[in-house]
Formats: C-alpha cells, sequence, structure tokens
C-alpha cells in the first residue's frame, strides 16, 4: 500500500520540478540584478526553501493523517497544493515576465495563504500548524528582499 507521506512528498517534488523549467535567458536576467547589501545569505536560500517545504509536506501528511478524505481534509491539501505552486511559481513567472513587481505579489500572495493555511490546519493539529512557522517566517523576508530590489533595480520593475 501506497503511504499518505510517499504520495504528498511525490506531489510536492513534481510541482517542484515543473515550476523550474526556466529559461538560460531567464536566468541570465534575474543573476544581473542588484541586491541589497545586506541579503549575505543568497547562497543559502535554496536550502531554506527546502527545509520550508519539507515541513510543509511533513505537515500535510498529519493533516491527512488526522481525518484522511474527509472533505475538510481534502480542501486543506487543497492549500497546501496551492500554496506549493505560488511558492514555486515565484521564480518562474517573475523571470520569464522580467518584473520584480510580479515577483512581490507572487511572494506577498504565499505569505498570505501560509498564515490562511496555519490557521485552518490549526484546527486538526496544533503540531501541523507549527510545522508551517517556518514559511510563515521566511517567507515576508523573501517577499520584502524583492521588494528592496525593486528600488535598485527601477529598469525592471
Amino acid at each position: 500500500m501506497i503511504k499518505s507521506w510517499m504520495v504528498i512528498g511525490g506531489v510536492a517534488f513534481v510541482v517542484a520540478l515543473a515550476a523550474n523549467i526556466i529559461a538560460p535567458s531567464d536566468i541570465q536576467w534575474f543573476n544581473r540584478l542588484q541586491r541589497p547589501r545586506w541579503l549575505v545569505i543568497e547562497k543559502a536560500i535554496p536550502l531554506i526553501w527546502t527545509v520550508i517545504f519539507i515541513c510543509a509536506a511533513w505537515s500535510a501528511v498529519i493533516v491527512w493523517e488526522k481525518e484522511p478524505g474527509t472533505q475538510e481534509t481534502w480542501l486543506r491539501m487543497g492549500l497546501y497544493l496551492l500554496l506549493e505552486i505560488v511558492t514555486m511559481s515565484y521564480t518562474s513567472v517573475m523571470c520569464k515576465v522580467r518584473s520584480l513587481k510580479v515577483g512581490t505579489i507572487i511572494g506577498g500572495t504565499g505569505a498570505i495563504l501560509s498564515v490562511m493555511l496555519a490557521l485552518s490546519v490549526l484546527q486538526v493539529s496544533e503540531p501541523a500548524a507549527l510545522l508551517l512557522l517556518p514559511y510563515i517566517l521566511w517567507s515576508p523576508i523573501g517577499t520584502y528582499t524583492t521588494w528592496a530590489m525593486m528600488h535598485l533595480n527601477p529598469a525592471d520593475v
């Protein structure tokens, strides 16, 4: 029998792979942008997001296993999926349209969705809600960084 963590982890992995198909020219655009001087951990950002996604997937597994197959659980799984799609679309969409403003909007949307998801999940499991805390804390930092980059790169807003 397939375990819930396998399905949830597999879906998260497929969404992440699909969203990371980015043209080299789009990556070049992003790489040439000026960053705030205080952004000294940029190389750690992929690792940070990996930990965040693992925590979110673990949270989803807990929620699924508390009330498997109920309508409320399926709706929460939809929110987890929506949050991941929004988060993963940040880089690909922002780079495709070459707009830091779009990136800021996507980042802010993810931050709001993460709080909504955590409040919904809290009704089912406190540990599952706490596993969303890294997302809730980090997402506004990424959004603020993109917003700050808009001011350093006015031609790319």
